[in-house]
């Protein structure tokens, strides 16, 4: 398991194919991610559970595919 304070604001997020799907802006509480909304191809945050976390190095990387993670993650203003 990561440790979450691996994780820190403006780390790349990368999917499992290696897919650029955001830019951490924070972490939201003990289990979420939010990513920026001035990355997003909507202009939205989108939060990412921590349980999609493959591991931490100069990069976020996700277990999931990109459609998978797009499907998937939470969408707030």
């Amino acid at each position: 398991m990561i440790s979450v304070d691996q994780i820190r604001e403006h780390m790349e997020v990368l999917t499992a194919d290696g897919t650029h799907v955001g830019t951490v802006d924070h972490l939201d509480g003990p289990t979420r991610i939010k990513l920026t909304k001035t990355d997003s191809e909507d202009g939205k945050h989108h939060l990412i559970p921590l349980d999609w976390v493959d591991h931490v190095d100069a990069h976020v990387h996700l277990t999931k595919n990109a459609r998978d993670v797009r499907s998937q993650w939470a969408t707030i203003n």
